[in-house]
């Protein structure tokens, strides 16, 4: 996973902070488009890297030829999409549709009154209801409402050596009881039991913080609209990170990358990432590597030494919960809906398995198969080659426990604040990083686990205020 998909949802949410204020006071609207004119549309992908948008290029192909609709592709980069959406915004001049677009994106974007929601209602109607996975539609609705097309998602996930827990007689980590236990033990003669981010600055610290805290029902906003990050289900999350991060993790700042080393080192037994890091834990990627010892004759070792563990139960939690990230199709305001729905339709039936292909490690399925072929598309994704300079299907390294769980992740995603109704707040959230800073200064030991929880909660309440003025 290169860092410009790893920080995909910190660049969305700075996005939501510098496109908000510029469209303060904005008064000026452009007059819509009559929705059935035309027979072009503008898409911007954040799919920006040179093969992803070839290979872009190629599916629209398939859809011109198919409807005679012409389709100016944009590739944009995180870094750009902030200040192009809020000029596009007050020039008038926003794409039709944008594709891999955040949860909490999805929101803001809804917030500021710049989605056509009959669109993707239509879309999912057309392709049929029932073809998607039920909680993916959720996550992408407000009420009635649909506000995007779920496309893909991608899960964080606990990686953890297989060959080591088997030697040391432990059960795989599901539980915090058996993460803290397996930490302990195999933290010996310079390895660590785990690498867990501190990195107070990343999104991906917050993130790893929510895969652990979902699994005991710890949550950002509670159902009353209060900060839920001081309760008590919360509480055992702030220790178990604690105890994880100053006892067992590698001492100083961890971040995304240095995470992931330590693991393919051969230097630590866990660790928390996303499933991004599958394909590249199987030596699919020169860049990205595995290094332990034995992997350098064996490129695959590391990867078939390795299980995963998609959801994590805590104490109180009743089960287990995965955390993920759902990405969706949108339609702007003043969009050729009439042509952009074509194309959405074109993009989760004749061209989804092509376009899942771009990263089939971080893109699972959200819509399941056809009416005629009810999973076409999850076996689909079975076939599909990962990898970067080499290319290989995810099944021929992995065993067929590992894929399984993988195809189960969409239907079991969790997310903070958006089942409550606040999923407004999510993009402030990723922007301010309240909960990185908490963990950073539990993690280097300069606050409490009930000062981290406290001060995150302080952090959020604020932001929450902010967001209803």
């Amino acid at each position: 996973m290169t860092m410009s998909q790893i920080t995909r949802v910190a660049a969305g949410a700075a996005l939501v902070a510098v496109s908000g204020a510029l469209l303060v006071g904005c008064s000026a609207s452009p007059a819509p488009r009559d929705p059935g004119s035309g027979q072009a549309i503008t898409v911007w992908s954040e799919e920006n890297q040179p093969d992803r948008v070839e290979a872009t290029k190629r599916i629209i192909a398939g859809f011109t030829k198919k409807t005679g609709i012409t389709v100016k592709l944009v590739p944009v980069d995180e870094a750009q999409v902030p200040q192009l959406v809020a000029s596009a915004a007050i020039s008038g001049k926003l794409p039709d549709v944008m594709g891999g677009i955040p949860l909490s994106i999805v929101r803001q974007f809804d917030t500021q009154k710049l989605l056509d929601t009959s669109a993707p209602a239509k879309v999912v109607s057309a392709l049929g209801k029932s073809t998607f996975v039920d909680s993916a539609l959720a996550l992408d609705a407000d009420g009635d409402r649909q506000l995007a097309v779920p496309d893909s998602a991608y899960a964080q996930i606990l990686v953890y050596r297989k060959d080591l827990f088997a030697k040391a007689g432990l059960q795989p980590p599901t539980t915090y009881s058996a993460i803290a236990k397996a930490a302990r033990i195999l933290t010996t003669g310079g390895d660590y039991g785990i690498t867990l981010a501190t990195d107070p600055s990343d999104v991906f610290t917050s993130q790893t913080f929510e895969s652990l805290a979902l699994g005991n029902d710890c949550q950002l906003i509670e159902a009353d609209g209060t900060v839920g990050l001081d309760a008590k289900e919360c509480r055992p999350t702030w220790d178990l990170y604690g105890r994880l991060a100053q006892k067992y993790s590698p001492d100083g700042t961890q971040t995304v990358d240095t995470t992931r080393a330590t693991y393919f080192a051969g230097k630590a037994a866990m660790v928390d990432w996303s499933t991004y890091i599958l394909d590249e834990l199987a030596g699919l990627r020169n860049d990205a590597l595995p290094t332990c010892p034995e992997c350098k004759g064996h490129p695959t070792w590391l990867a078939q030494n390795s299980g995963i563990v998609t959801s994590i139960s805590g104490p109180d939690g009743k089960e287990g919960a995965t955390y993920g990230e759902a990405t969706s199709w949108v339609v702007t305001k003043h969009a050729n809906t009439s042509a952009s729905a074509k194309f959405i339709q074109y993009m989760l039936s004749d061209g989804y398995l092509p376009w899942l292909g771009l990263a089939p490690e971080g893109k699972f399925p959200l819509r399941i198969g056809t009416s005629a072929d009810p999973t076409r598309f999850t076996d689909g994704w079975k076939d599909l080659k990962a990898g970067v300079d080499t290319k290989k299907r995810l099944s021929a390294v992995y065993d067929a426990a590992t894929i399984d769980a993988l195809i189960a992740v969409p239907s079991h995603i969790g997310r903070w604040a958006i089942p409550q109704g606040y999923g407004s707040l999510l993009g402030p959230v990723n922007t301010a990083l309240p909960v990185s800073k908490a963990v950073a200064d539990l993690g280097s030991g300069s606050a409490t686990p009930a000062e981290a929880a406290k001060t995150a909660t302080d952090a959020v309440a604020q932001l929450q205020t902010k967001l209803s003025r």
